[in-house]
């Protein structure tokens, strides 16, 4: 049987700050201010995804965030020969391969590992050679956690947006039973389990409830809550959340 972890992590995606400051330019509100912020309400890790439109988070607020924050820094990252150099210059803690496409307005569905596995296979032991902790965003599905294993990504992402939309709209049984049993199979594979996109504090709990989980990533509804009660009252009632589903 899986143990629950003692600690669900939270990571905090603080792309959405700089959303915000690019639509007007200049440098505020500024991304490094608002990871630390995060650190001190309560976060165990910032996450940024580095688009290869840079629409949001830049290669100065990578640089910045690398040197000036105590906490891990996650990267998401697309499967490019660009990020990948991106990602072996700064070598984050980690690094999350997403798939990602010039169009979306966020990131739409899970990275296909298993049919991606020639083009995956390099850039994910690259990575690992410099010791940055690798995961994949996947859709909670078998076939994509057997690739995950076989591709020796430690550690696997499940896309949780499917579960996110059902719950709005009132039937999120479903889904939730398919992310519980992706999280059993995949802990039974070996990997270590990390669930993300669309989480909010009406949603989060029995997502947050799933033994095998040790990891949230949230982000967009953190920074949208932020305007109107703060960064740290909001990632603070997020942790709350998080750790009166794993009570």
């Amino acid at each position: 049987m899986s143990q629950r972890p003692s600690h669900l992590r939270l990571g905090v995606n603080i792309d959405h700050v700089a959303t915000i400051r690019n639509a007007r330019g200049g440098v505020h509100p500024c991304p490094l201010r608002a990871a630390e912020m995060a650190a001190a309400a309560g976060a165990d890790g910032i996450t940024i995804h580095l688009r290869e439109d840079r629409r949001h988070i830049t290669d100065d607020d990578l640089t910045r965030l690398s040197g000036a924050i105590a906490l891990p820094i996650n990267l998401e990252m697309a499967a490019t020969d660009e990020m990948l150099a991106i990602a072996l210059a700064h070598k984050p803690h980690a690094a999350c391969i997403v798939p990602e496409r010039r169009a979306e307005r966020t990131t739409e569905g899970g990275l296909d590992a298993a049919g991606q596995h020639n083009s995956l296979q390099p850039i994910i032991a690259r990575l690992k050679d410099v010791g940055i902790r690798v995961s994949l965003f996947i859709a909670p599905e078998e076939r994509q956690l057997e690739a995950a294993a076989r591709l020796g990504a430690p550690v696997v992402e499940l896309h949780t947006g499917p579960y996110a939309h059902a719950f709005d709209d009132g039937d999120a049984a479903a889904e939730l039973a398919r992310l519980a049993r992706a999280a059993e199979f995949g802990a039974a594979l070996g990997l270590e389990l990390h669930a993300g996109h669309g989480l909010t504090y009406a949603n989060v709990g029995p997502v947050a409830a799933l033994p095998q989980l040790a990891e949230l990533n949230i982000g967009h509804f953190l920074i949208g809550e932020a305007v109107f009660v703060g960064l740290d009252a909001a990632i603070r009632r997020m942790r709350a959340c998080m750790d009166e589903a794993r009570s």
